[in-house]
Formats: C-alpha cells, structure tokens, sequence
C-alpha cells in the first residue's frame, strides 16, 4: 500500500493543538502592551476587502483597538443596530480559518463570510449570492480539522434559521461550491467536474471554515458573492452598487438577525 501524501497523514483530529490561538494572542499582546479586549459577538470576513474599504471610505468604521492579531487589522461598524467586527483581505481557506480561530478566540459567536466566486452552473446573470450549504474540500485546511470526506457542511442547526430570510432582498440561491486553493487551475476539465456535482460557484474559503465550524462546535455562515465567470466576457467581475457593498449589507444584516 502507498504511503498517504503529508496532507493526510498523522492528522489525529480528535488530539489537541500544541499552538493556540489563545496562546498567540496572549504573546502578542504581551508585545504590544495590549489590553485584551473583546471582539464584537457577530464577525464578519471579508476575503475581497471591497466591504473595510467602503467603510472606511465613508468613515462608518473604527478599528478595534484590542485585536492583536499580528496580520490584520479589525474594524467595528454598525449594520442596524449590531455591532460588527470586520477582517478584510484575508483571503483563502488557511488564512481565513486563521483570522477565525483569533477571532473566537477573542469573543467572537457568529462568523459570516461573504466572498467574491466564479459562476460554475449558470443560474442567471452575475451578481447574487449563495448561502453555502457544502463545499467541495479541494483545498489543504479543512483536512488538518477534519478526516477526509468530499464535502463540508454548514451548521445544520443555523441553515433552518435561515429559511424564508431572503425572500424580498437582494437574490440569494442555496446551494454547493467548489473551495479551491490554486484559482489559476481552474481547468475545463475541473469546472466540468464540478458542474456534473451540482457545483453553483466556486471560491476559496468555505470548506475550510465549515470544517473549523464542525469541528470545534462554531456558527460559521459563509456566503458566496457570485460576481463573474472567471474572466471569460468583456465586462466580468463587477458586484454592483458600491462594489457590491450595498447588497452585501442587506443580505448580512437578514442573517444577524435570525442567527445573532
């Protein structure tokens, strides 16, 4: 028998972790002479950066001075009367599920991801969303949380919460996407594969964080921003009114909600 690759060998999900979130920023804040300092109970990742940077720019948002984590910034606004701590930029399963474990860490009880994807199944014109019910593991982080299986699950306990939230808002489908780590490999043959699955979209967090959500017992909520067909017609990519931010708020205040 071959030997498993690296990624899948010596894993012991139900060992604990050596390193802790808990133990990082407490040294970090030890260096920095930082109080510690609570997070807002909702978070919110925002892979794309699009949502910090409209925020910023109409000065909606301050930083939290408490967040020590040593590659973001956090910023705290709020959407309709709920506070909201926002990390953007982290993009990608490993360094979104890093962002999230410093922000349980730190207080967090609901995470909501919303992240820009390409169009795999056609379900109308860019831009909508989808609030991700699986996600395809073809990525490394979900695997370090989680034995190897195809798919990731939301919480199945916050999907129910959820029926009907979207019903006169912004478009919103349920359904797959494929996590990947190397968006630049998107090959036809790949897509092809995917769409035969059921694929809607795909992206680079979600399986990685319902992994984490799984196996650490946390309310993720990720949602997928479908805003083009990966670059294959003239005017692909946009999101929208302010960068998409508009309706992302709407979509992300529907599920504070129900789940906050």
């Amino acid at each position: 028998m071959p030997e498993k690759p690296p990624i899948l060998a010596d894993k012991h999900h139900d060992a604990p972790s050596a390193f802790t979130p808990e133990s990082l920023l407490r040294e970090a804040r030890r260096q920095k002479g930082a109080e510690a300092v609570a997070v807002p109970k909702v978070c919110l990742l925002d892979p794309d950066g699009d949502i910090v940077r409209q925020l910023r720019a109409e000065g909606r948002a301050e930083r939290h001075q408490g967040w020590v984590c040593y590659h973001t910034d956090m910023w705290v606004f709020d959407l309709d009367g709920h506070e909201i701590g926002v990390v953007g930029c982290a993009v990608g399963a490993s360094f979104a599920v890093l962002v999230t474990e410093e922000m349980f860490a730190s207080g967090c009880e609901l995470l909501i991801s919303v992240t820009s994807s390409g169009q795999i199944t056609p379900k109308g014109a860019p831009p909508y969303f989808i609030l991700i019910d699986r996600a395809l593991r073809d990525e490394g982080t979900s695997y370090h949380y989680l034995p190897p299986s195809d798919w990731s699950a939301a919480p199945e306990r916050l999907l129910p919460r959820l029926n009907d939230a979207f019903e006169d808002g912004p478009r919103v489908l349920t359904g797959a996407t494929w996590t990947t780590d190397a968006p630049f490999r998107e090959t036809e043959t790949a897509i092809a594969a995917a769409r035969a699955r059921g694929i809607l979209a795909v992206e680079m967090e979600a399986a990685g964080l319902y992994a984490f959500a799984q196996a650490r017992d946390r309310a993720v909520i990720c949602l997928a921003h479908v805003t083009n067909q990966m670059g294959t017609i003239e005017g692909d990519f946009e999101k929208g009114e302010a960068n998409g931010t508009a309706d992302a708020f709407a979509v992300i205040s529907r599920i504070v909600d129900r789940l906050g």
